[in-house]
């Protein structure tokens, strides 16, 4: 190939004036990244406008110009929208795809956008962006599952079952307040989205390179023109800065535990073995070999994906572990494992949502798994009330319990004689211990398990559901 050909092919790079050959196809190959980050394409050009708005201002456009700028990318935004973009061979990125178009719709004033600006801070930029608005979607879902665990403990609240510990039956709950205590969880994973919120909200556009941006454009009104709240205030630190997308990913690693530990929770209570629940058949699928199998497998799948959402925070934290300062081609696979986080987050919580709504409860089931064993506690607490010390009161009741088992027989049909004969504090009255409504009652206090308490912990959690969040105070 000739020099000049070699010249011609390698100047077409947005970079390419200093080079004479034109890039290894293998390279060429591993450095774009158009297919990925063309998702940004809205953002980007959104990006474009607000910083061709501002070169007016500064005289580096005129009036003139700065409109064929625009328009020329909202024909091209148009394209996207409607599948009509054409990728091309030399298209790295979202970035060189929307400047090459430009430059074809409106000819060589195209070139003057980039006055200023780099790739480095522009895909910083629009991945801010973008996240914006993927956490006000995570967010509607999450609360959208919360108002379905609400729903269905306000509806389902005299249902009554074994709660666990140990996976070993523990001590008698509601339903609802099982239901709740996950419900809990996804309320503080949206409660956190206002903090990334902020973390993300703030512009890194006028940073350059990595230097700063030599021709005093106002900063702050560009934020203010893309909705940032705040600015980045060193150059060098905006362009590296991937912590947003970090904290972003943690939180996904975190939400994606949450969900997968309530999957878990069903899957145990809806095996035959439990029978607590039942997973609607739109949610379920069947074997290849056993006809009568029914599997959960809407939330295996919940529970598999976690995994995954934590390999995409350490993926990252490892990159950016070994990175120098601003800006290394390191960092390009951010969008990937960003996208991808969201996209899982997404799919998963839908698929919750839907199971949850329409799961079936077995309240018998549930009422039968009850066992008066689990009120030794409660055992515990009468000669708590009778003045008795917890800790000999426990020891007492796990003498009585001892006898029971050595008898084979159930620690309430112990007579009172049996029961005086370990502490004299017993009394007729103890029978009045082996009920399960009133062991469930007792729990008064805020966080119980009693029907004022989870009543209480519903209508907060409905209030919390009414709020304007970021979806309405951001959009």
């Amino acid at each position: 190939m000739n020099i000049t050909k070699c010249l011609s092919i390698a100047t077409q790079k947005l970079w390419g004036g200093r080079f004479t050959n034109p890039i290894d196809s293998a390279l060429e190959q591993l450095n774009a990244s158009i297919q990925v980050d063309k998702r940004m394409y809205s953002e980007d050009i959104n990006g474009s406008k607000a910083y061709c708005r501002v070169l007016i201002l500064c005289k580096l456009l005129s009036e003139e110009e700065g409109n064929l700028i625009c328009e020329g990318l909202d024909k091209i935004e148009t394209e996207w929208r409607e599948n009509l973009f054409v990728i091309k061979d030399n298209d790295e990125d979202i970035h060189t795809a929307n400047e090459r178009r430009l430059k074809e719709l409106i000819g060589d004033v195209a070139a003057k956008l980039h006055t200023g600006r780099s790739r480095n801070d522009q895909v910083n930029t629009d991945m801010r962006l973008w996240l914006r608005s993927a956490l006000s979607a995570l967010e509607q879902l999450l609360k959208e599952l919360v108002k379905i665990m609400v729903d269905r403990s306000y509806e389902e609240i005299d249902i009554t079952m074994a709660g666990y510990t140990h996976l070993q039956r523990a001590q008698p709950v509601r339903w609802s307040h099982f239901l709740l205590s996950h419900a809990w969880n996804f309320k503080s994973d949206a409660d956190k989205l206002d903090t990334i919120y902020k973390t993300t909200n703030v512009m890194s556009l006028g940073s350059g390179a990595l230097a700063g941006n030599p021709f005093c454009i106002d900063r702050i009104k560009l934020a203010q023109d893309l909705g940032f709240e705040a600015i980045t205030q060193n150059s060098m630190q905006a362009v590296g800065d991937r912590d947003f997308i970090a904290e972003f990913l943690f939180w996904s690693s975190l939400t994606g535990i949450h969900l997968s530990r309530l999957a878990e929770d069903l899957i145990i209570f809806s095996s035959k073995e439990f029978n607590f629940i039942e997973i609607s058949d739109t949610f379920s699928t069947g074997s290849s070999l056993m006809p009568q199998k029914k599997n959960a497998d809407s939330l295996e799948l919940v529970r598999g994906i976690a995994g995954s959402l934590f390999g995409h925070c350490s993926s990252l934290m490892m990159t950016l572990k070994g990175l120098p300062s601003t800006y290394n081609k390191d960092l390009q696979n951010d969008k990937d494992i960003m996208f991808s986080a969201f996209d899982k987050l997404v799919s998963v919580l839908n698929v919750i949502c839907g199971t949850i709504k329409t799961l079936k409860v077995n309240s018998n089931e549930c009422r039968n798994a009850l066992s008066f064993d689990m009120l030794a506690t409660d055992l515990a607490y009468y000669l708590v009330r009778k003045g008795v010390s917890f800790r000999n009161a426990h020891h007492d009741v796990g003498k009585a319990i001892a006898i029971a088992e050595k008898r084979n027989i159930c620690i309430s049909d112990l007579t009172l004689e049996e029961l005086q004969s370990i502490n004299e504090h017993f009394q007729a009255d103890a029978v009045n211990v082996w009920n399960y409504e009133a062991s469930i009652e007792q729990y008064q206090t805020i966080g119980g398990t009693s029907r004022n308490s989870v009543i209480a912990q519903v209508d907060i959690l409905k209030k919390w559901l009414c709020r304007h969040y970021i979806s309405t105070k951001r959009s």
